[in-house]
């Protein structure tokens, strides 16, 4: 099978569109009111590596459909005008996340380069995520 696209062409072509922000630009708006922390990582993740304080949790699966409006899983996040910051693990999910979100009409994103990790190398806020029973 031969793939016609992959990964890194992916995430290359994201890059070129896209805005992407250092952890340091990215701590400089932390905490703002007109702006959204999104972490696309899954429950796991979370557990293991623990959270940004106040980032909306949404697992890459579910982007698209709480996106858009006309979904019956739309999330009303979406729809307010603030800028959507997104994460992953280490900026490749967020990279295509923040792409997609950009395709589907949202007119501010960005991602954090190097992702979750690199934030909370440099110190940024993070607390644990308890194991749901």
């Amino acid at each position: 099978m031969q793939i016609k696209k992959g990964y890194k062409q992916l995430l290359a072509e994201a890059d070129a569109q896209i805005q992407t922000l250092s952890v340091a630009e990215a701590q400089a708006r932390y905490g703002k009111d007109d702006v959204v922390f999104i972490d696309l990582r899954d429950p796991r993740e979370l557990e293991r590596e623990g959270r940004m304080p106040g980032a909306f949790s949404c697992t890459r699966g579910m982007l698209e459909f709480w996106i858009d409006p006309e979904s019956p899983y739309a999330k009303p996040i979406f729809q307010e005008p603030k800028t959507f910051i997104f994460f992953c693990a280490g900026g490749w999910r967020s990279a295509l996340a923040a792409k997609t979100a950009q395709d589907m009409g949202l007119e501010k994103v960005a991602h954090i380069e190097g992702g979750f990790g690199a934030w909370k190398k440099a110190g940024g806020p993070v607390e644990a995520v308890k194991p749901k029973a």
